[in-house]
Formats: C-alpha cells, structure tokens, sequence
C-alpha cells in the first residue's frame, strides 16, 4: 500500500476539499497535479501553523455570527407582537394569505433588522387573528415571531 502525503489546499479543489484544508492524497497525485499546478502546497511547520490560525479564525468569526443572531433573536422577543394589515372580506377572511415577505418586511420595518424571507416559516394565514412564525436566523437559533393579522 502506497504511503500518502499530506497537503493544504491553496484553492478549491472539486471532490477533495476547500481551500486552506489539510487533506491526505497519493504522493503521485501530489506531485504530478496538485503542486504543479499551484493547487496545494507541501506542509512544513510554518504551514501547519498558518492553517491552524485560519482555523481559530474561522471558528471566531461563525461564533460572532452565531451571537449576531442571539441579539436579533432577543430584539424580536422585545417587540412581542408584529401586526400585518390585510384587506378582509365576508367572515373575517383576508384577500389572499399573509406570505413570508409580508413577515420579513414587518420584520424590517419595526425591529430594523434584516431577515430572509426564505428563513421564515408561516401557517397557512386565511383569516384575521394572532399566529405564530418561526424565524431561522442561524442553524443553531431559531426564533418564534408572534403576528397579529388585522383589517386594514
């Protein structure tokens, strides 16, 4: 069997890994198609230690994005109610459905946060009421948004 070799990636490389990756490959691979062709370097200690820095890096950054969403979270909680305007016809029903744009622009306005409409779950809304809306803001928090639907 073959020995393998270590190397950091210095782009992505399709089916192997990202860039700055430490990836184990064939040594022929390495040296006929990787190194060559400016794809990955050889690890020396000074590499190492550079790929373990973009490591603490990175792991700093998704943690400053995972406390980003913590205070959007607590800012939606503050607010309690989100109330959306709705033209109503006969028996209370509204013209339409409240859609997660709707949401995301109530969002907007009163908490002055951004927030993706695809992130955002609704129940089917047909009537005027109170409902409750999932909001993901990071794969780890999840928020509960409550909506008050009213005639306009």
């Amino acid at each position: 069997m073959a020995k393998r070799v270590q190397v950091v990636l210095t782009e992505d490389v399709r089916k192997l890994g990202y860039n700055g990756d430490l990836v184990d490959v064939a040594p022929g691979y390495a040296r006929n198609y990787l190194i060559p062709n400016g794809k990955a370097v050889r690890t020396t200690p000074g590499v190492l230690k550079q790929v373990e820095r973009r490591r603490e890096a990175q792991k700093q950054r998704l943690l400053e994005i995972k406390q980003e969403a913590e205070a959007t979270k607590t800012a939606l909680a503050t607010i309690g109610m989100f109330t959306i305007q709705k033209p109503v016809g006969e028996n209370e029903a509204i013209f339409g459905t409240v859609t997660s744009g709707d949401v995301a622009d109530v969002i907007k306005s009163l908490a002055d946060k951004e927030v993706d409409r695809r992130d955002i779950s609704l129940p089917d809304i047909n009537k005027l009421g109170e409902y409750q809306a999932e909001v993901k803001l990071h794969p780890e928090v999840t928020a509960v948004v409550n909506l008050r639907v009213v005639a306009e």
